[in-house]
């Protein structure tokens, strides 16, 4: 359900770009990583890989699971929450582990959160927190890179400018660029596997921000 109202209704907020490194979307069982940079990026990250036919197990902040009717739709759909900073995250771990078994392609943001601030330019893809390594080796699950550029010329900013930026982006109809970059599995050095995972989101987010950047939007180099 959530994939396909992203389907429907990211459309409407912008013009949204997808390309990838190789033909079709994530194989089945696969783990893919995406850049965080506003509250607007899930519903463009998940819009984009329906339409390349995949709709992901999202592993999302538990906050979200507070909303009622959000939280029987995420908790109906196998949506997997995160308590960060909590005993309880190593479940979301356990549960990723039993949708890839399953045959499910499980999303993740391996930065854990937004950038701090509004930095003025969108920032590259920082430190990822180790549950991806985990989560990874413990499965042998091919790791999919997928960048993203754009989103918070939909949603950025305090609670004001957030409203203000949904509500006129219908027509301003800004930008969005994803880019899936080629699989890779992760290595067994927990710190040299993160440092290659970043690097593939890097160069993902590098070709999603340069075509963004060819209608003059301003990226961090």
């Amino acid at each position: 359900m959530l994939s396909r109202v992203a389907g429907l209704v990211v459309p409407l907020l912008g013009r949204l770009d997808v390309t990838t490194d190789a033909a079709g979307g994530p194989a089945t069982g696969s783990i893919v990583i995406a850049n965080h940079t506003s509250l607007s990026d899930p519903a463009i990250v998940l819009a984009a890989l329906r339409r390349l036919g995949t709709e992901p197990v999202v592993l999302a902040a538990a906050g979200l699971w507070r909303i009622p009717v959000l939280r029987r739709v995420l908790t109906r759909e196998g949506h997997i929450p995160v308590h960060r900073h909590d005993p309880r995250a190593a479940q979301a771990v356990r549960d990723a582990r039993a949708a890839l078994a399953a045959g499910r392609t499980v999303l993740l943001y391996p930065e854990g959160g937004l950038p701090a601030g509004s930095p003025p330019r969108e920032p590259p893809p920082r430190r990822f927190h180790p549950g991806l390594y985990h989560l990874a080796r413990s499965t042998g699950a091919p790791v999919v890179p997928l960048g993203q550029a754009g989103a918070p010329a939909v949603v950025s900013g305090p609670p004001v400018r957030q409203v203000a930026g949904l509500l006129t982006a219908p027509l301003r109809r800004p930008r969005l660029c994803v880019h899936v970059g080629e699989p890779l599995y992760l290595g067994r050095g927990r710190d040299e596997a993160l440092d290659a995972a970043r690097t593939a989101l890097t160069r993902a987010w590098c070709v999603a921000a340069r075509r963004l950047d060819a209608r003059s939007h301003r990226v961090a180099p």
